[in-house]
């Protein structure tokens, strides 16, 4: 008994030091290279731009492809990630002289559809809608769009606790 007294006296103190940065998940986790993660990142930031809304890479979607990529899946789809990722940088240094994260927001567009148009391999297109497809669902499930344009809300509905009651039938 003294002992549980005596943990519950030292918690607030011991918790006092939280901070979000220790108590959040960490970004160490990536398996991806510096390089290869501004490379994710353009091209998440490519199928969902900034507008007057944020984009995908100001949401840190590519974070969340890593971790997802990391942590839920097998190796096939770490492999394709990579493999993919690296296609895509040397592709667009051979064909367009410059690599992707340089290029402008309209030359990516035209990148990524003339790579998946022009006989993309069967690798190419499962990078793509890989990336595609976390893209669009770490978009969607960000705190940003789930507040400020899907209004969700965790309980529907609301308590009203004084509301006249007619007696009429």
């Amino acid at each position: 008994m003294a002992v549980a007294f005596g943990g519950l006296l030292s918690l607030p103190s011991w918790a006092q030091n939280w901070t979000t940065e220790s108590v959040a998940p960490t970004t160490t986790s990536r398996f991806l290279s510096v390089a290869d993660d501004a490379l994710l990142a353009e091209i998440a930031e490519t199928i969902i731009p900034e507008t007057d809304i944020p984009g995908a890479k100001s949401l840190g979607v590519h974070t969340y492809i890593q971790k997802i990529v990391k942590d839920c899946m097998d190796t096939q789809a770490q492999e394709a990630l990579e493999n993919g990722l690296y296609t895509v940088g040397d592709i667009s240094k051979k064909s367009k002289g410059k690599d992707f994260v340089a290029m402008n927001p309209t030359e990516r567009t035209a990148f990524l559809n003339e790579l998946l148009t022009q006989g993309a391999d069967e690798e190419t297109k499962t990078f793509y809608n890989l990336v595609k497809n976390l893209t669009i669902r770490g978009f969607t499930t960000s705190e940003y769009y789930l507040t400020n344009i899907a209004h969700y809300q965790l309980v529907p509905g609301f308590y009203h606790g004084c509301v006249p009651i007619s007696t009429s039938k």
